[in-house]
C-alpha cells in the first residue's frame, strides 16, 4: 500500500483555485441576485426612514398655528423631497428589490438574466438618492412639489438649480426601475425551470411580472417629461410655455400617465405578498388562482386609462372627463375580486395569527378606506370640491400605507428567515 500523499488536481495546480477577489470588488461588482436584492431593500428602508423624518418635521410645523420650526422656503423643500423620496426612492425600489431577491428563487433560475444590469440599476438608484439629499443639505433641494407642475417648476418661476436636481433624480431612478423591470421579465420567461408553466407560477411572481410590464410602459413617459422640463430650463426650449406655442397641461398629461400607473406599480407587488401570506396562514392553496392573476393583469391595463382623474379641476371637456370617471370606478372591480378570493381562502380555516398576518389584517382595513375614498374622488363633482384639500392627501396615504407599506412589512417579516438566515424572536 502506497502511503505517500498525492495531491489532488485542485491542490496541485494553483491555477485551478478560484481567484480571491477583494471585499471592495465584491461590494462594487457583485452580480448575485440575492445580494443586489438585499441592497435595494436595505437602501430603500434607509430612504424610508429619512423620508419619514422629513414628514415628522412638516407635521411639527403644521401642528400649531404660527409655528416657527422652519420657514416657508425650507418647508417647500422638505415637502418636495419627502414626496420624491417615498415615491421614487422607497416604494418602487423596495418592491423591485424583493422581486430581484425572490423571483429567481421562485422560478428556479440560477441568477437573473442580466445580472450586471441589475448591479448597474442599484448604483444609479443610490447615486440619485444621494444626489437629492446632498442638494437638500446644501439648500438646493427641489421646491416645486414631488409632481413639479409647470409653470411653477419652469425657469420663470423657479430660477436656480433646485428643479434641475429633481429632474436629474427622475432620470436616475427611472432608468434604474426600467433596468430591473427588463431583468425580471426576461428572467421569468426565459430562465424559469423546465416544466414550470405560467399557470403554476407563484402569485408573487405574477405580481412582479405584471408590475415590470407596467414599468416598461409607464416610466418612459416621466423620463421624457423630466427631460423636456430640463431642456425648457437649461437650453430655452418651450415645451411647456404657452406664450411660445407650448402647453402647460402637457406636463400634467405626461406626468400622470406615469403617475397613476405608478400607484399600481407599488400596489401590485404588495397584493402579491398578501396572497402569499394568506395562503401560508390558512394552509390552503389560493382560492381562485386564475381570477387573482387576471385581476392583476386587468388592474395593470386599466391603470393606464384613468390618469385624467388627477386633472378634473383643469377645465377639460366634461364628456372626456366622464370616460375617465368610468375607468376610475371600474378599476375597483379587479381589487374587489382579489379581496373576495382572499376571504374565500381564509373562510372556514383557522389562520395562524402571527405578525405577517397581522399586517395583512391592517392592509384589509386601511386599504379598504383608501379604495372607497378613491371611488368617491372618481366622481367629478366631488373631486372638484375636495381637490387640493387634505381629503386627497388622506386618500393618497391610506392607499399607499394600506396598499404598500403594510403588505411590505408583512412580506419582510414573512420572508425574514429567507432573507437573513435568522428567525425572528
Amino acid at each position: 500500500m502506497n502511503s505517500t500523499f498525492e495531491p489532488t488536481l485542485a491542490e496541485a495546480s494553483p491555477a485551478a483555485e478560484p481567484r480571491q477577489r477583494s471585499t471592495l470588488y465584491d461590494l462594487l461588482a457583485t452580480t448575485e441576485h440575492t445580494a443586489i436584492g438585499r441592497r435595494f431593500i436595505a437602501t430603500a428602508l434607509g430612504f424610508f426612514l429619512v423620508g419619514g423624518m422629513l414628514a415628522l418635521l412638516m407635521r411639527l410645523q403644521l401642528a400649531t398655528p404660527l409655528a416657527h420650526v422652519m420657514g416657508p422656503d425650507r418647508y417647500n423643500q422638505l415637502f418636495t423631497t419627502h414626496g420624491s423620496t417615498m415615491m421614487f426612492l422607497f416604494a418602487v425600489p423596495i418592491m423591485q428589490g424583493l422581486g430581484l431577491y425572490f423571483v429567481p428563487l421562485m422560478v428556479g433560475a440560477r441568477n437573473l438574466a442580466f445580472p450586471r444590469l441589475a448591479n448597474f440599476a442599484f448604483w444609479i438608484y443610490l447615486f440619485g438618492g444621494l444626489f437629492l439629499y446632498i442638494a437638500l443639505l446644501s439648500n438646493t433641494g427641489p421646491d416645486a412639489g414631488w409632481f413639479s407642475y409647470v409653470p411653477l417648476a419652469g425657469p420663470e418661476h423657479s430660477p436656480g438649480k433646485r428643479v434641475d436636481v429633481w429632474a436629474q433624480l427622475i432620470t436616475f431612478t427611472e432608468l434604474s426601475a426600467l433596468s430591473v423591470a427588463v431583468n425580471l421579465i426576461v428572467t421569468t420567461f426565459k430562465h424559469k425551470a423546465p416544466g414550470l408553466s405560467l399557470d403554476r407560477l407563484p402569485i408573487f411572481v405574477w405580481a412582479s411580472l405584471v408590475t415590470s410590464f407596467m414599468v416598461v410602459f409607464a416610466m418612459p413617459a416621466v423620463i421624457i417629461a423630466s427631460s423636456c422640463l430640463a431642456l425648457d430650463r437649461l437650453v430655452a426650449t418651450h415645451f411647456f410655455n404657452p406664450a411660445e406655442g407650448g402647453d402647460a397641461l402637457l406636463w400634467q398629461h405626461m406626468f400622470w400617465f406615469f403617475g397613476h400607473p405608478e400607484v399600481y406599480i407599488i400596489f401590485l407587488p404588495g397584493v402579491g405578498m398578501v396572497s402569499e401570506i394568506v395562503v401560508t396562514a390558512s394552509k390552503r392553496p389560493m382560492f381562485g388562482y386564475v381570477p387573482v392573476v387576471l385581476a392583476n393583469v386587468a388592474t395593470a391595463i386599466l391603470a393606464f386609462g384613468l390618469w385624467v382623474h388627477h386633472m378634473f379641476a383643469t377645465g377639460l371637456p366634461q364628456l372626456g372627463a366622464s370616460f375617465f370617471t368610468g375607468a376610475s370606478i371600474l378599476i375597483a372591480i379587479p381589487t374587489g375580486v382579489q379581496f373576495f378570493c382572499w376571504i374565500a381562502t381564509l373562510w372556514g380555516s383557522r389562520p395562524k395569527v402571527d405578525v405577517p398576518f397581522g399586517f395583512v389584517l391592517a392592509f384589509f382595513a386601511t386599504f379598504l378606506i383608501g379604495g372607497l375614498t378613491g371611488v368617491m374622488l372618481a366622481a367629478v363633482p366631488i373631486n372638484l370640491q375636495v381637490h387640493d384639500t387634505f381629503f386627497v392627501v388622506a386618500h393618497f396615504h391610506y392607499v399607499l400605507i394600506g396598499g404598500a407599506v403594510f403588505p411590505l412589512f408583512g412580506g419582510l417579516t414573512h420572508w425574514f428567515p429567507k432573507l437573513t438566515g435568522r428567525l425572528l424572536s
